[in-house]
Formats: structure tokens, C-alpha cells, sequence
């Protein structure tokens, strides 16, 4: 695919080439798995643009470039991505942590501004929105619950090479295994995917586990159910809820709560302009 000898620079332009069908970052796609497989950080290829590449690691390149032209997702292929600064190991156990998730963890941070506040993070996956939260405030109690194993695994790894280890997290399906009843803030990104949505079949989706994409009743049905039980785990003096979802399922899931009986129920746009983030309060009084 490639010959040698070759430099940094050529490399990645030919690669990059390759992807215009594919990625939308191909230059950065082939910038990651170049330095991946020098063990440099990204700034190498830009400070030794003329630098050969050797057989050895031209071959390895070509075995994980292979695997990008096939579609598999930059995170799998090099096993980490970074979210709110962190460097967060990933696997097709987990979802990969998305920009637009930072929304949410943004809006937490600003509406909570208390040293001393319960949060619990449903579906946690990779431990992404549990462990940005608690870089920030190291003394707010934290606990993170996800149903795969492999999962909890995964983010209690996270965990400690983040060096994060308040964080509590633990193997639960949604609120089964979960005893405290009194959280100040109870955040998810759920599955909110239907099962007949064309994207499933698209780009990066199809590698992702489909536990953590698809939701029954139109993607509404685990979102219904964080909103419904959530009432009895949310602080009676007005615990707040924060849902990611679809672009297009803001006002279902307003109406949503309001029905279980939030009040004050607002979407945020992500990083795209699209609604991403709803949140409410509840007061059991």
C-alpha cells in the first residue's frame, strides 16, 4: 500500500488521501495512528516532517491503516480517547466519549457550584462523565454504575490511571444495585437510539456496542425509565436530572419530565448547535 523509504510527511498525505470517503479528519485520523505507532506525541509529525519512517513501523502503520479504511473507529484502533482532558482507555465494551458529551458535563459545572454534592452517573461506560466531574470537584461523593461488566472494568481503570479514585463505580442494571436515595445530581447518557434508525448501519456507530446505542419505543424507553426512577433517588429538596438524547428528541423528553413531575424542564444545544442535553429538577414535596 505504501513503499519505503517514505517520510513522515508523504506518509501521511497518501494515507490521508485514502480516507476522503471515510473520515472527516483523515489528516488528524493518520497523524494519531502514525504517532500511535512511533510512540511520539502528535506534535512529532508536525516538528520532523521530513523524518523516515522505517520498514518496521511502516508495516505496523499500514496493519492499523488498514483497519481505519475498513471503517473501525480511530479510539478502537489505538485504544484511547481523550475527553475533558482525560486520557480515557476505550473498547468495543464501551461507546466512545463524544465532544458534545463535554455539554453536559459543562452544565453541570455551572449549575452546581457546592464543594459537597452526591452525583450519580447512570451508563457510565468508559467512566467519562463520572471522572471529568470529579477532576473537577475531587470532593463531591461520586458513583458510576453500568450494566457490562466489561465496562465497569474498563472505567475503574480509567479511574486509577487518572488517578480519580473517589470515584465509586460498580456493576448495576440502571438503578438496581444503586442504595443511596438522596443524590443531588443524577446524570446518564442512555441509550437513545431506534433500532431502525439508517445511522446504526453508518460510520463509526457500527462498531459500538448496540446495548449502549439502541432503546425500544423509538429510543424513548431507558430515558422513561432513568426519568421515572430517578424520582426516588434524587434529593427531596429539588435533586436535578441531566439526560443526553437525540437531536431530535428534545421536546419528547421535556414533556417527559414534566409528566413525572420535573419542573423547569430546558434543552441545551451540544457543540454543533443541535439539541443534546435536557435537564429539570425534582422536588418530592
Amino acid at each position: 500500500m505504501f513503499n519505503s523509504p517514505i517520510t513522515v510527511k508523504q506518509l501521511i498525505g497518501d494515507a490521508s488521501a485514502l480516507l476522503n470517503d471515510i473520515s472527516d479528519s483523515q489528516i488528524l485520523d493518520c497523524q494519531i495512528l502514525l504517532c500511535h505507532v512511533l510512540d511520539k506525541p502528535t506534535s512529532y509529525v508536525l516538528t520532523w516532517p521530513e523524518q523516515e519512517v522505517s520498514a518496521d513501523n511502516l508495516t505496523r502503520f499500514t496493519q492499523l491503516f488498514s483497519r481505519r479504511l475498513n471503517g473501525e473507529p480511530i479510539a478502537y484502533i489505538v485504544g484511547e480517547k481523550e475527553f475533558w482532558s482525560l486520557p480515557l482507555l476505550v473498547s468495543p465494551a464501551t461507546l466512545i466519549p463524544r465532544p458534545d458529551t463535554e455539554t453536559l458535563v459543562e452544565l453541570v459545572l455551572n449549575h452546581h457550584q457546592s464543594s459537597q454534592l452526591k452525583c450519580l452517573d447512570l451508563g457510565t461506560g468508559t467512566g467519562a462523565i463520572a471522572l471529568a466531574l470529579a477532576s473537577e470537584n475531587p470532593k463531591w461523593q461520586i458513583e458510576a454504575v453500568d450494566f457490562n461488566a466489561d465496562a465497569v472494568a474498563l472505567a475503574n481503570t480509567n479511574k486509577q490511571r487518572c488517578g480519580l479514585n473517589t470515584v465509586t463505580i460498580y456493576q448495576s442494571d440502571w438503578f438496581s444495585q444503586v442504595k443511596e436515595s438522596s443524590f443531588d445530581i443524577i446524570v446518564s447518557n442512555p441509550p437513545y437510539i431506534d433500532a431502525l434508525d439508517p445511522h446504526l448501519s453508518q460510520g463509526d456507530v457500527r462498531f459500538e456496542p448496540s446495548s449502549a446505542l439502541v432503546a425500544n419505543d423509538e429510543g424513548l424507553d431507558d430515558i422513561r425509565h432513568i426519568i421515572d426512577k430517578s424520582r426516588s433517588h434524587l434529593s427531596s429538596n429539588g435533586g436535578s436530572l441531566y439526560i443526553e438524547h437525540g437531536f431530535e428528541q428534545g421536546k419528547q423528553v421535556r414533556d417527559l419530565l414534566t409528566q413525572y413531575g420535573y419542573r423547569d424542564a430546558v434543552t441545551q444545544k451540544d457543540f454543533g448547535g443541535n439539541p443534546r442535553i435536557t435537564y429539570a429538577s425534582f422536588f418530592a414535596n
